[in-house]
């Protein structure tokens, strides 16, 4: 589970449980572990860890472009599973990444990225990182959508027009493998569990 959120982003937490917890920074809208059932790891900052057959690996980054001046420091992750790198990027917002942040996060396949500005960097800044990072699958993520209680952030559609991509159609679920990763960049959209 990655970012857990608590429930005055406007939506109820589904019952879910998990063995690893990921949380890249302490705002409400990121850390609500206590809501993961189970008996999670959390992992809330930069390191490797290994928990059953998982590798992750967090590095540290900024949540604003002023090297955390305003709103603190944010983890990225690269969590290493079944061959597949999954890189969530949680309240990313610097402009880019760094050589040595692009360094540490190491091979990304599927790459989940804020992009509704404000609070994150915007959609054209995800743009400009999704090209440094060179993913096979884009998941965007952190944007305004029915529902959200956080009125100051943008919709995906900037992000689409950046990525000159029409919307895709939403997945309610995604199941992916190493064998089945596309060869071109494709960008997914996820519906919200409700």
């Amino acid at each position: 589970m990655t970012d857990p959120f608590d429930e005055r982003v406007g939506f109820k937490f589904p019952k879910t449980e998990a063995d690893i917890v990921t949380v890249s920074h302490g705002h409400f809208d990121h850390n609500a572990a206590s809501a993961v059932g189970g008996e999670p790891f959390v992992i809330d900052g930069p390191g490797e860890y290994e928990i059953k057959a998982v590798s992750v690996i967090g590095v540290e980054s900024f949540h604003d472009e002023k090297k955390g001046a305003e709103r603190g420091k944010n983890t990225l992750f690269n969590i290493q599973m079944e061959g597949v790198n999954i890189a969530h990027l949680g309240d990313l917002g610097q402009e880019a990444l760094t050589t040595e942040q692009i360094e540490e996060l190491g091979n990304v396949d599927i790459l989940l990225i804020p992009v509704g500005g404000y609070y994150t960097i915007d959609g054209a800044a995800a743009a400009k990182i999704v090209a440094q990072l060179e993913p096979k699958i884009v998941i965007p993520m952190h944007f305004a959508a029915s529902g959200v209680a956080i009125k100051e952030i943008e919709g995906v559609e900037k992000f689409l027009k950046e990525m000159a991509k029409e919307a895709p159609e939403k997945l309610p679920k995604m199941v992916i493998s190493k064998e089945k990763l596309p060869e071109e960049l494709q960008l997914v959209l996820l519906e919200r569990v409700s």
